[in-house]
């Protein structure tokens, strides 16, 4: 069979790659926290028809080698962490982070963390502050942060996310302090839905899981903005020239697979 095939349909294959990571960006445009995916591409071995000769001084050349490609291969799909634009929603449990850093929300008592970039937390009817799905959030002390109803009448979130609370008795208190946590290669994070991350070794080195606060200038977390939520980082001008790209590539592609079969019809009907 002819070569040009394979490698038709190897495009073919990667450029429907792209186009579904296109699909889930442009799907995802409006979800808070939500990271742009990207798909870079990279070639296949080639196959060496002829192989490299020597140059001798005064006497002959050197030649190069005669390499044939075989197609194209996925070399990666990144997530991209560039910060998304600022959305004013006024609601004091609405936080995003001015920089680095995640939240990081529990289902149980802390042992399993997830991160996250989407900050529209809220105070459930026993006062424990959770994000959408009822997961809690946790403070720079590692544990579930809990304002107790009858005491706190209001609050506020300061900069370095202290929960500065307004007590019955007119008093104000920091009750709380939001835990961020930095990672040194966020792109290394594992997907999970609904706008989690789990940690990975390639993310943290060990898988580190130890958070700090916002504004810790030797960790890099950024400042936490109140009554404001990140918003998806998707560019979609940039999404619909990529997926006119990809459109384009996979026509060209079953191009080839189409030339291709129309030459191996040809070699059959020499019997004729």
């Amino acid at each position: 069979m002819l070569r040009s095939m394979y490698s038709g349909v190897s495009g073919m294959r990667g450029f429907q790659t792209k186009l579904d990571v296109i699909g889930n960006n442009i799907a995802n445009v409006n979800t808070v926290g939500f990271k742009a995916g990207r798909v870079m591409f990279k070639d296949i071995l080639s196959q060496s028809v002829a192989g490299v000769t020597r140059p001798e001084a005064g006497a002959t050349g050197g030649v190069n080698a005669k390499q044939v490609g075989l197609g194209v291969a996925l070399a990666s799909i990144d997530t991209l962490h560039t910060p998304g634009s600022a959305m004013t929603t006024n609601v004091p449990t609405d936080v995003r982070i001015d920089g680095d850093g995640f939240f990081v929300v529990t289902p149980d008592d802390g042992t399993t963390r997830f991160l996250t970039r989407a900050g529209d937390f809220k105070v459930d009817a026993l006062g424990q502050l959770v994000n959408g799905d009822g997961m809690f959030v946790l403070g720079s002390d590692e544990g579930t942060i809990t304002l107790d109803p009858a005491e706190v009448k209001s609050f506020s979130i300061a900069q370095d996310g202290s929960i500065i609370a307004v007590n019955a008795d007119g008093t104000s208190a920091v009750a709380a302090q939001l835990g961020v946590m930095k990672v040194v290669n966020p792109a290394g994070l594992e997907k999970l839905g609904g706008n989690l991350y789990a940690m990975t070794q390639n993310a943290n080195p060990e898988g580190d899981m130890t958070i700090t606060f916002a504004g810790d200038i030797e960790a890099g977390t950024g400042a936490i903005i109140s009554g404001q939520l990140e918003m998806s980082n998707v560019d979609l001008t940039s999404e619909f020239t990529e997926m006119i790209v990809a459109q384009r590539g996979f026509q060209a592609n079953s191009r080839i697979i189409t030339t291709s079969d129309e030459i191996l019809q040809e070699v059959v009907n020499l019997k004729r």
